[in-house]
């Protein structure tokens, strides 16, 4: 029997709403019928019709969920969620509603009409569910007259999943006093039609059977328009750190595509507190933790420095820096506050520094920085102005680059990106950023980190649940690269399973707009737990692929690495020694063996 893996970002406009674009670009005859109510749109603060926020001495101002419960208003201003909080989740951003605890900061969706205006790629909608997860079709009027649908699905704020939550609360207020349990908030994005202006959005039907779908904030999530993406990251978990206090974290990080303006993403994924960041800058890297030139002082919202929300992120300003292409940079910040855990990527496979006491950001030298680490905290990305947009690479260990040297770049990822920007003009392939978002022990169908709290386990929640995050949200993303799967297999899931799980990613790219590519699983035969039996389920995942119906196109990384008297195993002049992992001669085959026009929407 399939699994239930759709994650609350999985918010697919399917059956009626099979894609916004379908609806909205159907002929004038065939367009489905309006499910926007006659009442004039108005703001959705002029629609909240209930409390979800109490003082935790007066509980009983606010009833969230019909049985006197209510989220606590000392916990939000804990994690940051203070009132008129513009919060940036996913590249949207949301304003946590402008209300004291105990008056209406939401509406439990009926059908109402709300005035949105914008044009993006998506609608964010800031919810919850009580009485279970709530769902429900909506519908999207644009200006030119057109309509669309979607789909929305608001995970329960009690019981929902920790992985896909965009702030998890430590406790719930009752009449009965105060409980410690996690209460959760989500972040839902829902795709519209490119570039065409939304007027008003209507909200799904009450869902019934005892749930009721909160809304408490609603944006369009602009395009990412005249940026391309150089470097990216995921975030793996949320892991002990230093501690650090009055710190600066200088990381290096190695860039795909250049351009003449630059801006920066801090993502302070998974966490519970907010982060303050003092001051930050960026630097072309000479050698080690020294820069060539001055480093360059960025802004956020005109300031030197920034507080980042729980779970939420920031972009720096637009700098004028001339970012060279497959260079180093340094990207160094401040950190004036205790900080004794992080939002990180674990395997960078590159040396970062941090320094002794004090604000070392502007140091051209790199003698204050006195340690090193091998994580990237808190950065997820580099942006530069102008390009092409760019190609999002989604996998496991192999596309993290375990198993390459060291601070040497050899990743296949990276091997990609040099090969798209030796194109020339005539090639007819774009030269693509290249966003590297592969998560050691990474699955597609299961969490490794929970999602929530400190751990020592970095393996990322699953493909599907960081898919959103990960992609879609990604700059300029135009084409998906899937290359998952083994380490479910060698978990014990069937060949099945996974196939359901590829197959969903699929559907959900295609839903966005995004060309999605799949790689098949490559052998590794001779590691402990790639036995015969889940061989023979990779076998049947790749013959899924190949057969190539639910993808536009398909690498097959097997074939590349494969030692051809042995298929189940790896070349041995490919393996990095452990049989799961190329080493750079592996990595670079695959690098080489990519069709670059298959990346091409």
């Amino acid at each position: 029997m399939r699994r239930r893996i759709w994650g609350a970002t999985a918010v697919l406009a399917l059956l009626t709403g099979l894609a916004p674009v379908a609806a909205a670009e159907a002929a004038p005859g065939a367009e489905r019928a309006s499910t926007a109510p006659t009442t004039r749109p108005l703001p959705l603060e002029r629609l909240f019709d209930n409390r979800a926020v109490s003082d935790d001495a007066r509980p009983g101002d606010a009833d969230f969920d019909g049985a006197g419960a209510s989220l606590s208003a000392r916990d939000l201003a804990a994690a940051g969620w203070t009132p008129g909080r513009v919060l940036g989740v996913d590249g949207a951003r949301v304003t946590w509603p402008d209300t004291a605890a105990g008056e209406p900061d939401n509406v439990r969706a009926d059908g109402q009409a709300v005035r949105v205006r914008g044009r993006g790629d998506a609608l964010a909608f800031l919810v919850a569910g009580t009485g279970g997860d709530a769902s429900g079709t909506g519908g999207v009027r644009y200006r030119d007259g057109s309509r669309g649908s979607y789909r929305l699905t608001a995970p329960d704020w009690r019981g929902g999943p920790l992985a896909t939550k965009s702030v998890a609360l430590p406790h719930v207020n009752t009449p009965g006093g105060q409980l410690t349990e996690r209460a959760r908030l989500y972040v839902v994005t829902v795709p519209v039609v490119r570039g065409r202006e939304i007027a008003s959005v209507t909200l799904p039907r009450d869902p019934g059977g005892g749930a009721d779908l909160h809304v408490f904030a609603l944006s369009v999530r602009g395009g990412t328009t005249g940026w391309t993406g150089s470097w990216a990251a995921s975030t793996a978990g949320y892991a002990a750190v230093g501690p650090w206090q009055d710190r600066t974290v200088r990381l290096v990080v190695h860039t795909s595509a250049g351009g003449p303006r630059v801006r920066i993403r801090l993502d302070n994924t998974f966490a519970g507190t907010p982060v303050r960041i003092g001051s930050a800058t960026v630097a072309v890297r000479a050698a080690g933790a020294g820069a060539r030139g001055e480093p360059v002082a960025l802004r956020f919202g005109g300031r030197a420095g920034t507080e980042i929300p729980a779970g939420a992120q920031v972009f720096s300003d637009p700098l004028r820096f001339a970012v060279p292409s497959d260079a180093h940079l340094l990207v160094s910040f401040h950190l004036p506050g205790p900080v004794a855990a992080a939002p990180l990527h674990s395997q960078a496979l590159q040396t970062s520094y941090v320094s002794g006491p004090g604000d070392h950001t502007a140091d051209g030298s790199g003698a204050a920085y006195s340690s090193t680490l091998r994580t990237w905290p808190l950065l997820t990305g580099v942006d530069v102005a102008g390009g092409p947009g760019s190609v999002v690479l989604l996998g496991d260990s192999i596309t993290d680059g375990v198993g390459s040297t060291p601070d040497t770049d050899r990743r296949w990822p990276d091997e990609l990106a040099r090969r798209l920007l030796a194109q020339g003009p005539g090639s007819g392939v774009p030269r693509y950023g290249v966003l590297n978002q592969g998560i050691s022990a990474n699955r597609v169908l299961t969490d490794r980190y929970p999602g929530d709290g400190v751990s020592a386990d970095t393996g990322g929640v699953s493909a599907l649940h960081r898919l959103d995050r990960d992609v879609f949200a990604q700059t300029s993303a135009r084409t998906l690269v899937v290359f998952e799967g083994v380490n479910d297999l060698r978990a014990g899931a069937a060949a099945s399973d996974v196939v359901a799980g590829l197959r969903e990613i699929a559907l959900r790219a295609r839903d966005r707009g995004v060309r999605v590519v799949a790689a098949t699983v490559v052998p590794c035969e001779g590691e402990a737990r790639c036995t015969a039996a889940v061989d023979a389920e990779r076998v049947k995942v790749n013959a899924y692929l190949r057969d190539g119906g639910d993808f536009d196109a398909v690498l097959d990384f097997d074939a590349v690495l494969r030692d051809p008297g042995r298929p189940s195993r790896m070349l041995p002049a490919y393996d990095s020694g452990d049989h799961l992992h190329p080493g750079d001669a592996g990595l670079a085959a695959l690098g080489r063996s990519v069709r670059l026009s298959t990346l091409v929407p």
